[in-house]
């Protein structure tokens, strides 16, 4: 056991970088406009789902209601998600460096 001790690398020390491979920043725009189209498609979805929910309570047709309601709180999780990937990824990033 004490082997194995002595003969692990002792301070490995790799972080991640923005100039370790070409095409960082572009990639980092491409990311930004996929988080751009994200939001729209949560709006989007956002819109439909009102509408559907619009006509269902309308005509008194519960499931097309339901499946409005549905669509609007999956909308609002999916916004809140894209919104917030960033921070979540940079929160469990850190979360993971101080294990």
């Amino acid at each position: 056991m004490s082997l194995l001790a002595s003969t692990s690398p002792s301070g490995v020390n790799v972080t991640p970088n923005t100039t370790g491979l070409p095409g960082i920043g572009e990639l980092q725009n491409i990311v930004g406009a996929l988080l751009t189209l994200g939001l729209i498609a949560a709006l989007a979805g956002l819109a439909l789902s009102a509408i559907v929910w619009a006509v269902g309570n309308h005509s008194s047709n519960p499931v097309l209601a339901g499946r409005g309601k549905t669509g609007v709180l999956v909308a609002f999780v999916a916004a809140a998600l894209v919104g917030g990937a960033v921070v979540l990824i940079n929160f469990f990033a850190g979360a993971g460096a101080n294990l």
